[in-house]
């Protein structure tokens, strides 16, 4: 349920259209809760290869933005032959945001080495007023130190999102008898976008159980290692993470 919050429904057309939610981050929000139940979640098709929404297939994105060591980072470069998790959001965001980043960071605690090895979660900030680098570098850690975060400014990072049919982040003022110090609230797409082998994508929205992320990411991972696009060598290439 959204209670102060807003959120904001809008369709993302890559051929096969999906639901996203643009949303104000909120405290009412419901959350995805944990599950060792491997049933596909409401709404899928028990058949499906995949949990995620598989998208129109297409090249990674091709942008780059500053690390939280300020040095650059091309998205497409860095993350060849690795299995790629893209997600747009902010730090004072006090749930949808963190209950994505801890959940995939319990998945990947449990996924084998060799598995775990071949997957980059990049994090874009929405909100690079109060992101700072150090801001960014501490929050990150506190789910996983490899997860990678970027910044830019908001014309960049807006442009790459709609590059991805993906809506714009916007900044929403908090009720004035919530308000503390000028805080606002920043609007921003949900879902975590996978960039696969062979130009696959898929998106995974809010509400993604673990138990999805555990049957995905293996699949995803082995579909990379077999194809022939995928880089002898590719998972032991240097990672940046946000504790470097």
């Amino acid at each position: 349920m959204i209670g102060a919050g807003r959120a904001i429904a809008r369709s993302l057309s890559m051929a096969t259209t999906i639901l996203v939610t643009l949303v104000a981050c909120n405290t009412g929000s419901e959350v995805a809760r944990d599950t060792e139940d491997d049933t596909p979640s409401p709404g899928t098709d028990a058949a499906a290869r995949y949990r995620g929404v598989v998208l129109q297939s297409g090249p990674r994105p091709d942008f780059t933005l500053s690390d939280v060591d300020g040095k650059a980072f091309s998205f497409r470069e860095e993350t060849e032959g690795q299995l790629a998790l893209l997600f747009f959001g902010y730090t004072n965001c006090p749930d949808i945001c963190p209950v994505h980043m801890a959940g995939i960071a319990s998945v990947l605690r449990d996924l084998p080495w060799e598995v775990g090895d071949r997957i980059r979660v990049v994090f874009v900030s929405t909100d690079p007023e109060r992101d700072t680098p150090e801001r960014m570098r501490e929050w990150l850690s506190g789910f996983d130190a490899r997860f990678i975060g970027l910044r830019g400014d908001m014309e960049a990072v807006n442009r790459i999102q709609a590059e991805l049919a993906l809506p714009p982040a916007v900044r929403l003022a908090v009720p004035s008898e919530e308000a503390e110090g000028g805080s606002y609230e920043v609007g921003h797409a949900a879902q975590v976008l996978v960039f696969g082998a062979g130009g696959l994508r898929l998106a995974y929205p809010f509400g993604t159980r673990q138990a999805d992320w555990k049957h995905d990411l293996p699949l995803l991972v082995s579909e990379l290692q077999a194809s022939p696009e995928s880089p002898a060598g590719a998972g032991a290439s240097s990672a940046r993470s946000g504790s470097d």
